[in-house]
């Protein structure tokens, strides 16, 4: 074994071990590398959003009402007497100048039977004046008669005439009388049970009400409103009660029955109050409301909706994406480079829902909807688009062409 190596020897094998060394190296470095933990990237919150929407929204208020007829209108005996006969079936509808009730007419009749009698009397004592008034004028212009007898026949005549007079307003009245004894309906409509029996005494001096008539064709809708939103539609220059021509809607109402089902006509405010009650601060409405199937009945209680207010096109948001506190209410608004910005709005009404924005959003900017709590502004964000809304989760108070359709083609339908 030789201890000693030449110089080249020694060269060769100092390039091996470098060579080695390198090796090793290189298979170190890249086990490491494939062994060395990564540094883990931060996950981005998935957010919903939705688009702010443009569109005409009505503006709704809620309201307890209270039905009672278009007319209401008692039946009262005018004349005393014993009442004979009902001609009526009770809870039936009658027309105008049915025959209702007949009340005892034998002293009416003799009343009426004297005043002819009397009247046919005074007509022939004026006949007779008016014959000697008639014959003593051609005697006095012959000076064959006094100035006093023409005087005595001149008064004669006219005292007979005014009599006359007096026998015919003496029969009208008892004629009238005579007539009041056949009890009428005033009106068309639906009638009450009889107040009394067959038999009974009735008039003036005894029972005068005999029954009540109902025209429930049209009812009309009692409510009241506060005086905000008096001051509200006023900011708006809408008059409650008043009809607007040049407005493209006007105030209507719907109403809920005690079903909780929604009646299918509309009705119109017709009539406001013009001064609030200080005691309620209220102020009372009236609105016009059909009703040909006397569904409604009077005197029936009713949730009412009025259509106060439309907005034409107004950005409206839902309301589950907006956060009040005391510095205001805020959203949370994506922008196109996927980061979010809190931004504070000014809110308008709400309806179903939504809320009406009045400043401070426009139109088709990605509102986040869900999710937002865990959010700062100018974080990045995974969005991810809202499920569509099935027709039954639409809100109630935004605009339905069908629905609108329809309601138009039941009013035609009501006014043939």
């Amino acid at each position: 074994m030789r201890l000693f190596f030449t110089k080249k020897e020694l060269k060769l094998r100092k390039k091996r071990v470098i060579m080695m060394i390198a090796c090793i190296t290189v298979l170190l470095a890249g086990y490491l590398i494939l062994t060395w933990p990564k540094k883990i990237q931060p996950e981005l919150p998935t957010v919903i959003v939705e688009p702010a929407e443009v569109g005409d929204v009505e503006i709704f208020g809620e309201y307890v009402g209270r039905i009672r007829a278009q007319q209401f209108v008692e039946v009262r005996a005018r004349v005393e007497g014993y009442l004979e006969s009902m001609l009526f079936a009770e809870g039936t509808y009658i027309t105008k100048n049915q025959v209702l009730f007949v009340i005892n007419q034998d002293q009416y009749r003799a009343k009426a039977d004297k005043a002819r009698a009397q009247l046919k009397k005074d007509e022939a004592q004026a006949l007779k004046a008016k014959r000697d008034l008639e014959r003593i004028r051609p005697l006095y212009a012959q000076n064959a008669a006094s100035q006093l007898d023409l005087d005595n026949a001149q008064a004669a005549y006219e005292t007979a005439e005014a009599s006359v007079a007096m026998s015919q307003a003496d029969l009208d009245q008892a004629e009238l009388e005579l007539g009041y004894t056949i009890v009428r309906s005033p009106l068309s409509g639906h009638i009450s049970e009889r107040n009394v029996d067959l038999g009974t005494l009735v008039g003036p001096g005894a029972k005068s009400l005999l029954a009540t008539i109902v025209k429930s064709d049209t009812v009309l809708v009692d409510f009241s409103m506060t005086a905000l939103d008096y001051l509200k539609s006023k900011e708006r220059n809408i008059e409650i009660g008043r009809q607007d021509s040049t407005r493209s809607w006007q105030p209507n109402i719907t109403i809920t029955l005690a079903d909780n089902t929604v009646y299918p006509y509309k009705g119109y405010v017709d009539f406001a109050e013009p001064q609030v009650d200080p005691q309620t601060g209220t102020f009372s409405v009236r609105a016009e409301m059909p009703n040909p199937n006397r569904v409604l009945l009077p005197g029936q209680f009713t949730k009412v909706k009025l259509l106060l207010d439309v907005r034409e096109g107004a950005v409206a948001v839902p309301q589950k994406a907006v956060t009040i506190e005391k510095g205001g209410a805020y959203i949370y608004v994506m922008r196109r480079d996927s980061t979010v910005e809190k931004r504070f709005i000014e809110l308008g009404p709400e309806f179903g829902n939504n809320m009406v924005v009045e400043r401070g959003l426009a139109a088709g900017e990605q509102v986040v909807t869900e999710g937002f709590h865990k959010l700062t502004p100018g974080m990045k964000v995974r969005a991810r688009a809202a499920a569509p809304k099935k027709e039954d989760e639409q809100p109630a108070d935004s605009l339905n062409k069908k629905a609108a359709s329809e309601n138009k083609e039941k009013d035609k339908n009501l006014s043939k």
